[in-house]
């Protein structure tokens, strides 16, 4: 199938067409009713409204359906869906409902009180979801410049490397790399003509490094480019950059919103009308979908329907998780903050962190505390060096008893990593020096083990330093 289809619609497909504006205009119904909810409220039920329940046999939870393909009523069902003029979902590399149910709340929670529209498309996993928000804008257009993208160094090795590697390497891509992602000037200072887009990653992982989303948004903006955020740590129930001017919001699904540990997956959430000048019109007013019914179709990064549901699962509590694991994320900062054998501890919420007022003033729970009071929150991740080179941040690593030893985070069990020799291995030691990644750093997922026992483990552990 081309990208293009033919504007003439056969008479005999006029039938289904309506049937399927039917379709999309209740979905739609259905959307701005649960814009008018809270957080929680569209954590918990998206788009599965009651009316989708009685549809599926009255399951309160949404159903999975693991079949790869769907079965049409008739030829002219058949010809519609697949040319993309009636919601449908026919073979579960391009949609599929429990996966749509998932994709659907990502949007709707990305844009809580935002006042904007999205969509999202969901991936197999989170570097599927970078390579899908990036790659199209990097096609060949003999009228513009040879392509360059400026990017973040402080961000995750995987990210890292598509960049380097798969990008400048391979493709021939210019990746400008920005060492310090507080220093607005060399965001500006890197960005021009041949620029197709901007990526950051807030707050990053492993250096808890902040930058000023709304300013970087408006140099991507001038020069016509799109601005994309990867914003896994925080998740949509601590930030969300669309509402900052962000066109595209990344997650590494696997991580904070499939807390469990059970699902891998990734998500690509852009907003309506985004700014870009490469590509189609249909491409800017729905890239998401632009995304997920031309190049996702072709390259086939899709998510297993089972991943969804466990990840939707998940997603139900989010906030709720977010807000405890915060707050004992920032009992835990201030203890390492205070050890002898810590010496330097990086996490948004405390003041000596680099970029903690730009965290101050962009992070925050959405529909605030228990008592409904704006409350600052910083996320589970945080990071610290230990003594003066690696072999102490070894032993206390090796210390570790109710931390996991582990290269994943955003867990409800707490997850400890030394990036140097592992998930920011392969950049090698002069990309992680760009990226201000130090040999004695350990990085500190926290999950919903208790607070105490938490710091009596590091305590221990640290002893070992």
């Amino acid at each position: 199938m081309s990208d293009q289809h033919d504007p003439t619609l056969p008479d005999h497909l006029a039938p289904w067409i309506a049937k399927g504006q039917e379709l999309a205009a209740a979905d739609e119904r259905e959307r701005a009713r649960m814009r008018q909810m809270r957080f929680d409220t569209i954590a918990v039920h998206g788009l599965y409204s009651a009316e989708a329940a009685l549809a599926n046999g009255g399951s309160v939870i949404e159903p999975a359906f693991l079949s790869p393909a769907q079965h049409f009523p008739d030829s002219d069902a058949l010809e519609a869906a697949l040319g993309y003029l009636m919601p449908a979902w026919g073979y579960t590399r391009i949609a599929n409902p429990t996966v749509g149910y998932l994709e659907e709340t990502l949007a709707l929670l990305e844009t809580y009180q935002t006042g904007l529209t999205a969509s999202c498309v969901v991936t197999g996993s989170g570097m599927a979801a970078v390579d899908m928000a990036v790659s199209p804008f990097l096609a060949v257009d003999p009228s513009l410049p040879p392509a360059n993208v400026v990017v973040s160094a402080r961000c995750y090795g995987g990210t890292f490397q598509l960049f380097a590697e798969r990008y400048a390497r391979e493709r021939g891509v210019d990746v400008r790399w920005v060492p310090d992602p507080l220093d607005t000037h060399a965001w500006a200072a890197r960005i021009d003509e041949g620029t197709r887009v901007v990526y950051g990653e807030m707050p990053s992982n492993p250096s808890l490094s902040v930058f000023d989303i709304p300013a970087v948004a408006k140099l991507a903006h001038a020069a016509g480019v799109p601005l994309i955020v990867d914003s896994t740590v925080a998740t949509p129930a601590l930030m969300r950059p669309l509402g900052m001017g962000a066109d595209i919001v990344i997650h590494s699904v696997s991580k904070s919103i499939a807390s469990s540990g059970l699902a891998i997956a990734g998500a690509l959430i852009a907003r309506h009308g985004l700014t870009s000048r490469f590509g189609t019109d249909d491409m800017r007013a729905d890239f998401a979908m632009h995304v997920k019914l031309l190049p996702m179709r072709d390259h086939g990064p899709a998510i297993s329907p089972f991943n969804a549901l466990m990840a939707l699962t998940d997603l139900r509590t989010l906030r709720t998780k977010m807000d405890a694991w915060s707050r004992s994320s920032l009992r835990i900062a201030e203890f390492l903050d205070a050890h002898p054998a810590v010496t330097r501890v990086l996490y948004p919420g405390l003041p000596t962190t680099p970029g903690h007022d730009l965290a101050q003033a962009s992070m925050w729970l959405a529909d605030g505390d228990a008592d409904g009071q704006p409350a600052n929150r910083y996320g589970h991740l945080l990071a610290f060096t230990v003594g003066d080179d690696q072999a102490a941040a070894r032993r206390a690593f090796d210390g570790l008893t109710i931390v996991r030893r582990a290269t994943d985070l955003g867990r409800v069990k707490s997850i400890a990593t030394i990036p140097a020799i592992s998930t920011h291995q392969q950049q090698g030691e002069a990309g992680r020096t760009i990226a201000s990644i130090p040999p004695n750093l350990i990085r500190l997922s926290v999950g919903g083990e208790h607070t105490d026992d938490l710091i009596e483990d590091l305590n221990a552990a640290l002893a070992r330093a």
